[in-house]
């Protein structure tokens, strides 16, 4: 036993010095060994580091191309290219981050490639990215370029971003520097020509470069970054894998005009293109089309693998509705059931769900709108009637905006 002084009762942990007086308790073990409260709370939060290192992904866990795609066509509709595109892209970085660091020179270094994701709002690039970052157990991060700014400006910074991951890792500084950044609406960061401090376009876009391309960032340690002195953490963005999306509404005009000219004179009428034909345009995007629409070539170099998403059809839309497997028509049964009750959509009726959501042009994302104002009052009535109901919704409660028919049966 270790005793101090004329006292033979005061005893200390053989770890961190502590006397039993200055800690809450003092645990005693073999051979006059003691270990305090706090040394024990350290060695738990060490153990539990350590799990989480083992969840790290690494070169033997890592899902196949085919394995990634395969459980994308389970939550996403459509997109095949797209989601090949993905899964290699995605694949192939996680692997260079899993190989071994041997530090031989001769060795070549693979560098990362980062993610650039064109199509129209409701696409589904959003979805995408979250579906990755489930399937890969990463941390994923979800930024609106819109509320980028410039350093020193009012909004947010560019290493804001960081902050979020770290947050999403829950504090684990290793799983947020193997995590996944999605900046939305990056066009928006286009150039806008004729102004001379652009701190919302050409000034994020800047800011953007070293995060890309990979360094160490200086970041508030969560929870500290609204005090006058916030504590920093070093923070390395190499093997952050940021993905990029963005309408890039005006690119497919650029893309026809170097593929087959500008049509000039009185005489030259500008034909209506479909959506097939404006998703077979941006499939020919080349870096130089989005130099043109505001893009700085530093970052569009840093994003070398572009993934084109397809409009989404009628048909696309009605699969949306039903065979995810989180599907909305899903969702809405199972609230349903929880009330002893049985819903049904006839099959028109889904088709003119997708069509209003075509109409008012917000592709996927519209589709839950529209579903609220069709179930608002059976979801409304339903919980307080009383044995089993069968809801029905047929296509004149969609077209006419008319009240579901709801049958009650008896128990």
């Amino acid at each position: 036993m270790l005793k101090f002084g004329s006292n033979p009762n005061v005893y200390k942990c053989s770890f961190c010095g502590k006397l039993d007086n200055q800690v809450e308790r003092l645990v005693a073990g073999p051979g006059g060994v003691y270990i305090c409260d706090g040394c024990i709370k350290l060695c738990t939060e060490i153990l539990d580091n350590d799990d989480n290192a083992e969840d790290l992904i690494s070169a033997e866990n890592l899902p196949k191309p085919k394995t990634i795609c395969s459980i994308l066509d389970q939550y996403v509709i459509g997109q095949a290219e797209a989601k090949k595109t993905l899964s290699v892209a995605v694949y192939n970085h996680y692997k260079r981050i899993g190989q071994p660091n041997n530090n031989k020179k001769e060795d070549v270094e693979l560098q990362k490639s980062n993610i650039l994701m064109i199509g129209p709002t409701g696409s589904g690039k959003t979805l995408l990215a979250q579906t990755l970052a489930k399937i890969l157990n990463v941390p994923l991060a979800i930024v609106d370029a819109n509320s980028l700014t410039e350093a020193g400006y009012v909004g947010e910074d560019v290493d804001d971003m960081l902050l979020a991951l770290i947050q999403a890792a829950n504090g684990d500084l290793a799983r947020a520097e193997r995590g996944i950044i999605y900046i939305d609406e990056i066009d928006k960061i286009a150039r806008k020509p004729g102004m001379t401090r652009d701190i919302s376009g050409e000034g994020v876009q800047q800011a953007l470069l070293k995060v890309l391309e990979g360094s160490n960032v200086n970041v508030p340690v969560p929870g500290s970054h609204h005090q006058p002195m916030p504590a920093m953490v070093s923070f390395n963005t190499k093997n952050v894998l940021f993905i990029c999306g963005g309408a890039f509404n005006d690119l497919d005009k650029i893309i026809e005009k170097r593929l087959h000219g500008s049509k000039m004179g009185f005489g030259a009428a500008q034909p209506t293109k479909s959506d097939k034909d404006i998703s077979k345009l941006l499939r020919e995007v080349m870096p130089d089309d989005l130099l043109n629409v505001g893009l700085i070539p530093e970052l569009v170099g840093r994003l070398p693998i572009i993934v084109t998403l397809d409009e989404l059809d009628e048909e696309a839309l009605v699969s949306i509705l039903t065979k995810p497997k989180n599907a909305l028509i899903k969702q809405y049964k199972k609230l349903m059931k929880m009330d002893d009750a049985k819903l049904v959509f006839e099959d028109e009726a889904l088709r003119l769900i997708a069509r209003e959501a075509i109409q008012r042009n917000t592709g996927a994302r519209g589709l839950r709108s529209i579903l609220e104002r069709i179930m608002r009052n059976v979801m409304f009535e339903i919980p307080s009637v009383g044995g089993s109901t069968v809801c029905t919704i047929t296509k004149d409660d969609v077209l006419l905006n008319k009240e579901p028919i709801v049958k009650i049966s008896k128990k």
